[in-house]
């Protein structure tokens, strides 16, 4: 048998007509199976892994690419080894569990790096991973110093932060001279200008401070005890069980990096000083150590009632000054004093009706609202709302001091 070979430009146009015809419908049918198998690989895609994260609070966060935190990068290496990319829902966190109630739970994210992990901690709302890590305070000094208990702290001048756990542990040590500081920086400074031998401080900011500010002059010594250090977890609202448990999955492998990253920003994370128990005397108020949120120090105890509101205050028109009070105590008494009760002058909050006559509610109102970030103050705007800002204004109208000058 012979076959004719024909070249598509010698074929009939009717030829070449048909043959077109069924090509294409090859090509279309090849589409209309391969579909399917497409669409199944789209759906299949792991959406990114939400963090939220303050944008500002290095050495745990920062929206600084060069520079992301220790734990952003904590939950970087996890969703890598989910086989997620990595996005980021920004919010402060001075507010603590507020921070977690507006983002975690209401869905802005789906985890939390570095929530302290203990029973308390806005349970059961928030589920934990496995631990990660260990926070807490630190005993800060001279390379050359023995750190290995309180005890070696006896005739030295101790810095320690206002209402912290360091500060009512050493309360009633009358053989160690006790300086109040506001921030972990300012015990920094004050242990560096030589106005104290050690300081008692928040530790993952102390290790990153002398890392980035001193050159690793310091010797950082972790400390354990009642108040002075927690575990802490990577955090999921009660329904990400799922998500929770894959994260889990991949947790003991990333420990190798998770101590490296440790090392890379500082952050104290050896075997801990065994310190002795809270005195009960030193004590400001009934309540246990509440550790806020990610990466800031606890308040060991509810601030102390050292004033009370006046009844008419309560009712005022511009605000709920007892409403106000709560969240003055809660959020502001860490520098300005419990009911602001402040011996400083120039924060003592008592004073500004004095201070700013007719302008203290237009000054209040910009300085709460807009901050002083060059003098410590931040912006509280986006905290919390007018109402609650005016609650506090009046609570702060009420402890006004009418004396004389």
């Amino acid at each position: 048998m012979s076959v004719s070979l024909i070249k598509s430009n010698e074929m009939p146009s009717s030829a070449r007509s048909v043959q077109l015809g069924k090509a294409i419908r090859t090509v279309l049918l090849s589409a209309t199976l391969l579909a399917p198998a497409v669409s199944a690989g789209a759906d299949e895609a792991k959406p990114p892994l939400r963090l939220c994260a303050d944008p500002t609070n290095l050495p745990f966060s920062s929206d600084e690419p060069g520079k992301p935190g220790l734990y952003l990068e904590i939950g970087q290496a996890v969703a890598q080894k989910l086989g997620r990319t990595v996005s980021y829902n920004w919010y402060k966190s001075y507010f603590g569990k507020r921070t977690v109630r507006e983002t975690l739970l209401s869905k802005q994210c789906d985890a939390m790096v570095g929530l302290p992990l203990i029973d308390d901690f806005m349970g059961p709302a928030v589920i934990f991973s496995k631990p990660i890590a260990h926070e807490g305070y630190a005993l800060v000094g001279a390379r050359d110093r023995k750190l290995a208990g309180i005890d070696d702290l006896r005739g030295l001048r101790v810095a320690v932060q206002y209402q912290s756990t360091p500060q009512n542990l050493l309360a009633l040590r009358d053989d160690i001279q006790k300086v109040t500081v506001l921030s972990p920086e300012e015990g920094m400074t004050a242990l560096d200008q030589g106005k104290v031998d050690i300081a008692f401080i928040w530790a993952p900011v102390a290790g990153w401070l002398n890392k980035t500010s001193y050159g690793d002059k310091y010797q950082i010594v972790s400390t354990e005890g009642d108040g002075l250090l927690w575990a802490t977890a990577i955090g999921f609202a009660k329904a990400s069980g799922a998500l929770r448990d894959e994260v889990d999955g991949v947790l003991p492998s990333l420990q190798p990096e998770i101590s490296a990253l440790f090392a890379k920003y500082g952050v104290p994370n050896g075997a801990p000083v065994k310190f002795g128990q809270v005195a009960p005397a030193a004590t400001s108020s009934v309540g246990a150590s509440e550790p806020v949120t990610v990466g800031q120090a606890t308040s060991a105890e509810k601030p102390v009632q050292t004033a009370t509101t006046s009844g008419d205050a309560k009712a005022d028109a511009k605000g709920d000054a007892a409403a106000g009070r709560e969240v003055f105590n809660g959020t502001c008494a860490h520098c300005h004093g419990p009911d602001a009760v402040q011996a400083e002058r120039k924060i003592d909050l008592r004073l500004l009706k004095k201070r700013y006559a007719d302008e203290m509610e237009s000054t209040f109102w910009k300085t709460v609202h807009d901050g002083r970030p060059a003098k410590g103050m931040p912006a509280w705007k986006d905290v919390f709302s007018d109402d609650e800002l005016r609650n506090v204004y009046a609570y702060l109208q009420s402890v006004q001091d009418t004396g004389g000058n």
